[in-house]
């Protein structure tokens, strides 16, 4: 992952921690680094690094972010080619942890638009962990997500079959 993708991800783990449902943008990151590090950063710096443009950061930039985003320094470089890691930073508790992977999903799945809310909705519930051992006991329990479904989205049900239905037409045409 190149170091402009990351700052992306970052904004968009940020934003939805904070609440915004979205990404924080450029402008909105740097009002933060102002009023809650007490220092300052360009936007123009910091879309210059998004895009590649500045391919790596200054020391002092490089520890500014990490102290923003609570992340180590190291992690704000270009990964070698081939690299895969998961963003955990030690500074974060467990449920924050989780948060940031179910984030992380729901950025993976941003073009299945009801699996991406729900996905978000789960990491901004203020105990994920006892929403995740619920959510067990439900799916244990024969004909539940069933019933749950009828009666808390009405509509879904009708969605999904018709999204299968489409998708076997289309899979009919080929």
């Amino acid at each position: 992952m190149k170091l402009g993708e990351k700052l992306r991800y970052l904004r968009e783990v940020e934003g939805n921690l904070r609440g915004l449902d979205r990404a924080m943008t450029q402008q909105e990151l740097v009002r933060a680094i102002k009023a809650e590090l007490k220092t300052s950063m360009s936007q123009s710096y910091l879309s210059q690094i998004e895009s590649g443009a500045r391919p790596h950061l200054t020391n002092t930039t490089r520890q500014l972010l990490a102290r923003f985003f609570k992340v180590h320094p190291g992690y704000l470089v270009d990964d070698p080619e081939g690299y895969h890691s998961e963003l955990l930073s030690d500074a974060r508790g467990l449920e924050d942890k989780l948060d940031l992977w179910l984030v992380s999903g729901a950025e993976r799945f941003r073009r299945d638009a009801p699996l991406r809310r729900a996905l978000l909705a789960l990491a901004k519930h203020k105990d994920t962990r006892e929403c995740l051992v619920l959510l067990e006991a439900v799916i244990e329990t024969p004909g539940l997500v069933e019933r749950l479904l009828e009666v808390l989205r009405p509509g879904y049900a009708a969605e999904k079959k018709h999204a299968l239905e489409k998708s076997r037409t289309r899979k009919e045409e080929q």
